[in-house]
C-alpha cells in the first residue's frame, strides 16, 4: 500500500486516459467439496479456504476478461484497456460496489443479494465513456454474525478489519513467523479462513462454480495434516503448481501445517510427524515445529528453538 500510494484510488494513474472500470464477478463455490464445518471440526484434517481448492483463478479470470475486451473490439473497434485481476493496485471491492455488483459487508467482503459472497472480482479499465451503473445499497442490517465468528477477532468493528490479526493474512501474505498469540485460534486452518463468510446468512443464495477449474484438486477439501506435512518440497511443487497455494511456497505451507498440528489432539502419529521435521532446513519451520511439540509436551521448549527475526 505504501509503494503504490494514491494509485489505488486513481485508476487513470494505472492506465492513462482511463474513464471507466468494467467490474465483473465469477462464482467459485465448490459444491462437491467436503462440508466446511465438518472439516473445521476435525483436528486431524487441514482446512483450506474454498477459493484455493481448485486451480488458481488469476490466469483464468485474466483470460476471460481479455476475451471480453477482444469481443468488444470486434464490435466497436480498437479501444484502450487494461485487465486487472489482483495484478494492479485497484480498489476492486469499491469499484464493484459502485458498479452495483453488491455491497461491502461488515466483514469487508463484497456481498450480492442474489449470489452471496463466494465469488472472485476482476476489472477492465478502459477509455470508453460507458454509461455509469448505480451503486448497490447495503443489506447487512443489524447482523454481526461475521464479527463474532472471527477466530482471531480481526473484525475490530463493523466494516473495519485489522489485517494483522486476520488468518488469511497470517497464513498467506505473512512471510515470517505467525505471532504466538494467534496460533491457538488458527486451529486447523492451513491456508486462509472462511469463517466470516460461512456464517453470513446471505450465502444461502450463493451459486455453485460452473467452471471446471474450480473443482477440488488432490482431495484438499479434507486432507490429513500428517499426510500433508510429510510432503517433500518436490511433492509440493508437483501437486500445488497451478494452485493459488503454490505462491506461498513450501516453507510457509509447512509453517502453517506445523501450527495446525500443534493445535491437533495429541497422538503418537502427530508427535512423530512433528519430530521428523524438528531439524528442518528452514529456521522458520523449525521454530513452529518446536512450538507444536511443546504443545504436545514433547521435544525441547519452543523458546529454545533458533530465534527468527520478524
Amino acid at each position: 500500500m505504501e509503494r503504490h500510494g494514491s494509485k489505488r484510488s486513481r485508476p487513470a494513474e494505472l492506465m492513462p486516459g482511463c474513464l471507466r472500470a468494467i467490474s465483473v464477478r465469477m462464482n467459485y463455490w465448490p459444491a462437491e467439496a467436503q462440508e466446511p464445518w465438518s472439516t473445521l471440526a476435525d483436528a486431524t484434517r487441514g482446512y483450506i479456504s474454498r477459493y484455493a481448492l481448485g486451480r488458481d483463478y488469476h490466469k483464468l479470470m485474466r483470460r476471460a476478461l481479455a476475451r471480453l475486451a477482444e469481443a468488444l473490439e470486434e464490435r466497436i473497434g480498437a479501444f484502450g484497456y487494461r485487465v486487472c485481476v489482483d495484478s494492479a493496485p485497484v480498489l476492486e471491492k469499491a469499484l464493484a460496489r459502485a458498479a452495483g455488483l453488491g455491497w461491502i459487508g461488515k466483514h469487508t467482503n463484497l456481498i450480492a443479494r442474489d449470489a452471496g459472497s463466494w465469488f472472485f472480482l476482476g476489472e477492465i479499465l478502459t477509455d470508453l465513456p460507458l454509461p455509469v451503473d448505480g451503486a448497490a445499497s447495503s443489506h447487512c442490517g443489524t447482523c454481526e454474525a461475521c464479527i463474532t465468528a472471527c477466530p482471531t477477532r480481526a473484525i475490530v468493528a463493523p466494516y473495519r478489519l485489522d489485517a494483522r490479526r486476520c488468518i488469511a493474512y497470517l497464513t498467506i501474505e505473512n512471510q515470517g513467523p505467525i505471532p504466538r498469540e494467534f496460533r491457538p485460534a488458527i486451529g486447523n486452518r492451513i491456508y486462509g479462513c472462511d469463517d466470516c463468510q460461512l456464517v453470513c446468512p446471505w450465502n444461502k443464495f450463493a451459486r455453485d462454480a460452473s467452471h471446471p477449474d474450480f473443482k477440488v484438486r488432490h482431495a484438499l477439501d479434507a486432507a490429513r495434516l500428517t499426510d500433508l506435512f510429510a510432503w517433500t518440497a518436490e511433492e509440493f511443487d508437483a501437486r500445488m503448481r497451478g494452485s493459488a497455494i503454490y505462491r506461498i511456497g513450501y516453507e510457509r505451507w509447512s509453517r502453517n501445517i506445523a501450527v495446525a498440528l500443534g493445535n491437533a489432539h495429541s497422538s503418537p502419529e502427530v508427535v512423530v510427524a512433528l519430530e521428523r521435521r524438528a531439524e528442518d532446513g528452514s529456521a522458520l519451520v523449525r521454530e513452529h515445529v518446536a512450538w507444536a511439540l511443546e504443545r504436545h509436551g514433547a521435544g525441547r521448549p519452543a523458546g529454545a528453538a533458533q530465534p527468527i527475526s520478524g
